[in-house]
């Protein structure tokens, strides 16, 4: 295969193209390596391996092809030197906490990332003697007040979920820089086809692929990308022993569908654009989360940084709980699951979902009410989309 620089390609050909390294069978498409271990030609050259003084597979827990093919072409699309894969966006989480953190070290986090990582750093890191903060992201005093000496790093997502509010990165990696801390983004709902940002200052970016890197809602995967010295020295070494590794067929799901990310990016943002202006103009709903409307506080902020403003909507009823299940229960065609970033329209309530094993008040500081719903916009035509929302908001 010719010898290619993938850095001087747009991120829709590296989405392609990037990563595969064709066999002595001259196939097209990236194979699936189905192996756990490779054989070497001696014993002398399994100990070269093994050291790290020669290149090459050693063991699938921590190199394989098919692998190393998604890794290599996600950092590209990301900007970034070096991408780890993972067996899911949380392990992908757990893997950066894992390699930079130890008992006595502090970090500080937003108030508005998933529930489940609000869960990790207070549940399983604090229990190890991590001692996490939480701020609002929005806040950009509340981010620096809350440095401290031990501070490793600082974590957010933007967009965040569910309210869809937008951080600053640029800023923020200004303030974590000045105290000598990392900054890592969690970039799943705008992925690398909206936002970069490694670029706009942050050293670590995390995804969870099964969201719109897959784009179908087939596989749990995540990545972590960094620079080479991060990864080398923090992340892999963590990789390489506790064994939260992807999998080569979902690894080549995962391939597969960035091919087509850039296309599918643009079609769920201008279908969730039109959606949320439409419910704008809802009688039952009291406020929609999207970043595209000018109601929206960040407005300016999401259009300097990102290409679009997004997939996901939520908003809020008047009515509460009861009437969100209502909505939620009156829809026909929408799938009522947790997920998001699939090509099928999804809707689910944050607050007894995603977000329902947090504590009432936890919910509460991070804006998370009963009425709240959010909806994943995926490629169905818009106006079955409109007019299923149309049967709850009647209800």
């Amino acid at each position: 295969m010719k010898d290619i620089n993938w850095n001087e390609y747009s991120l829709e050909t590296q989405a392609i193209r990037a990563g595969h390294r064709r066999t002595h069978e001259d196939e097209h498409s990236m194979p699936i390596f189905a192996t756990s271990s490779y054989v070497f030609d001696s014993a002398e050259e399994a100990a070269l391996r093994f050291t790290g003084q020669k290149a090459g597979n050693i063991y699938s827990r921590f190199t394989n092809p098919t692998v190393n093919a998604f890794q290599e072409r996600l950092a590209l699309m990301e900007k970034g030197e070096r991408c780890l894969a993972f067996a899911s966006g949380m392990a992908a989480i757990m893997a950066v906490g894992m390699g930079l953190l130890k008992a006595g070290d502090h970090v500080v986090c937003s108030r508005s990332v998933f529930g489940n990582t609000v869960l990790m750093f207070q549940n399983y890191f604090g229990k190890f003697g991590v001692e996490t903060d939480f701020v609002e992201l929005t806040d950009l005093a509340a981010w620096e007040s809350a440095i401290k000496p031990n501070t490793r790093f600082l974590f957010l997502e933007t967009p965040s979920n569910p309210l869809i509010e937008i951080a600053d990165i640029e800023r923020i990696a200004a303030i974590a820089h000045n105290h000598g801390c990392l900054l890592v983004v969690d970039n799943v709902f705008c992925t690398p086809v909206l936002q970069k940002p490694l670029a706009l200052g942050a050293d670590i970016v995390v995804h969870s692929a099964t969201k719109y890197i897959d784009g179908q809602g087939r596989c749990v995967g995540g990545a972590v990308v960094a620079s080479e010295e991060l990864i080398e020295k923090h992340i892999y070494p963590y990789l390489r022993t506790g064994g939260s590794t992807m999998s080569p067929f979902n690894a080549w799901v995962f391939l597969s569908g960035l091919e087509t990310l850039a296309v599918r990016m643009k079609a769920h943002c201008d279908s969730a654009f039109e959606l949320a202006k439409w419910l704008e103009q809802q009688p039952g709903v009291a406020k929609v989360h999207y970043p595209g409307l000018t109601s929206h506080a960040q407005h300016e902020l999401a259009r300097r940084q990102q290409a679009h403003f997004g997939a996901v909507v939520s908003f809020e009823l008047n009515g509460g709980k009861e009437q969100a299940w209502r909505l939620i229960d009156s829809t026909k065609m929408l799938s009522i699951t947790a997920n998001l970033g699939d090509v099928k329209t999804t809707i689910t309530h944050p607050a007894s979902t995603t977000h329902g094993r947090l504590a009432p008040e936890v919910r509460a500081a991070a804006g998370i009410k009963d009425g709240l719903v959010r909806v994943s916009v995926g490629l169905e035509n818009i106006d079955d989309i409109k007019n299923d929302l149309l049967r709850g908001l009647e209800s």
